[in-house]
């Protein structure tokens, strides 16, 4: 069973990891990604990012992902947390942890849940430059070719 959340406040990476492997002596492994705010993109210095999302369709979206991820792999369970609302740079955006009980199948799942995280759960960046501007992230290619390489993932 996964654990999905949204929210706006700040990420206790060491307290979710806890959670997923409390009293769990079956678990060999713990794969996670942690993703940050950057301080630049586009040779721009962010001061700033604020990220939103379609409540309800959001947490289905990411609970269609980590059961794709448990049907690949054989997973003691796996957490997706991500924030939204403003940030600043350094601050975490993201938490994607899969548990197993072998290594290659938490770093393979956790890659997957990140790769389809970014390129399939609908949420829309806005970054805020040190020059007054702003700009809405587009998709990139990059991410979309790194989700490609598991294959389709049906619709939710």
């Amino acid at each position: 069973m996964a654990t999905i959340r949204v929210q706006a406040a700040p990420l206790d990476v060491g307290a979710d990891i806890a959670a997923l492997i409390a009293d769990r002596h079956d678990i060999g492994g713990v794969g996670s990604f942690i993703g940050t705010v950057r301080n630049t993109a586009h040779g721009r210095r962010i001061t700033a990012m604020t990220l939103e999302h379609y409540p309800g369709m959001t947490e289905r979206a990411m609970a269609a992902i980590a059961a794709q991820a448990e049907q690949r792999w054989r997973l003691l369970g796996c957490t997706l947390v991500h924030r939204v609302g403003p940030m600043l740079p350094g601050e975490t955006i993201v938490l994607v942890l899969a548990a197993s009980a072998h290594r290659q199948d938490a770093l393979e799942a956790t890659a997957f849940l990140i790769d389809w995280l970014k390129t399939r759960a609908p949420f829309w960046k806005k970054e805020s430059f040190a020059d007054g501007g702003e700009a809405w992230v587009d998709a990139r290619e990059a991410d979309d070719l790194a989700a490609a390489r598991w294959g389709a993932l049906p619709a939710p």
